[in-house]
């Protein structure tokens, strides 16, 4: 029987959750996997809150009888758990193909601690072999989108059939293709300097700790200081 490794990861990373803590849950196939368990865990008595990154992990934690709160409610998070398309040996991260970046970024922001899941495959060397996902205001999207080719990518307006793909914020996804970045860092403060760009799937100094799941069945954990 094969091993499903985002499974294997997810459901440790589980395991660091304690009962009484405020949970951001990430969006994604390998996150799916962790609010799955959560889920399990709350109908056996563990007693937690929790915050979604993207409705469809909203409607799933609902489906799982996890108890949900609003932003309103709560001024910030003990630990979330989310996915990650890369990620180097210093957890530095490209996320956002599940299109819900804006949103996981500012949940992984509030929260004390944030924890990646993800398969073997995940894990690479130097990000940008996956697109970068760029969440951009539709005004003047071509103006921006022409701004980002200046940074040394080919930029592409996601689509969700014959339509162009819109987030849960009524926003764009450039996925931009870099191949590899030289400086993560360096390239967030171009992006951040572009006026229609909302955010960027770079994550930098935002993780702390990553679970990876390997198809021998064995499982690597990544810690590092993120410096928050």
């Amino acid at each position: 029987m094969s091993i499903n490794v985002k499974q294997l990861a997810a459901e440790k990373a589980v395991e660091y959750v304690q009962d009484g803590m405020k949970v951001g849950l990430g969006t994604g196939s390998t996150a799916y996997w962790a609010i799955r368990k959560l889920g399990e865990r709350v109908n056996e008595g563990l007693k937690i809150t929790a915050v979604a990154t993207s409705q469809a992990s909203e409607d799933q934690a609902r489906e799982l009888g996890i108890p949900l709160v609003s932003f309103s409610e709560v001024d910030s998070l003990d630990l979330t758990i989310d996915g990650a398309d890369e990620l180097d040996g210093t957890l530095q991260l490209i996320k956002g193909g599940g299109g819900a970046l804006l949103r996981e970024k500012i949940v992984a922001m509030g929260s004390t601690r944030m924890i990646v899941v993800a398969d073997e495959s995940k894990a690479v060397t130097t990000l940008g072999k996956f697109p970068l996902p760029v969440e951009i205001v539709p005004f003047a999207w071509e103006w921006t989108v022409a701004d980002l080719a200046k940074l040394g990518c080919k930029p592409e307006l996601r689509r969700s059939g014959d339509e162009l793909y819109k987030t849960d914020n009524g926003n764009y996804i450039a996925d931009c293709r870099f191949e590899a970045i030289a400086s993560a860092a360096d390239l967030a403060l171009s992006l951040q300097r572009i006026p229609g760009v909302v955010e960027h799937g770079l994550f930098i100094g935002i993780a702390s700790m990553a679970i990876v799941g390997k198809s021998d069945g064995t499982i690597e954990i990544i810690e590092v200081d993120s410096g928050r």
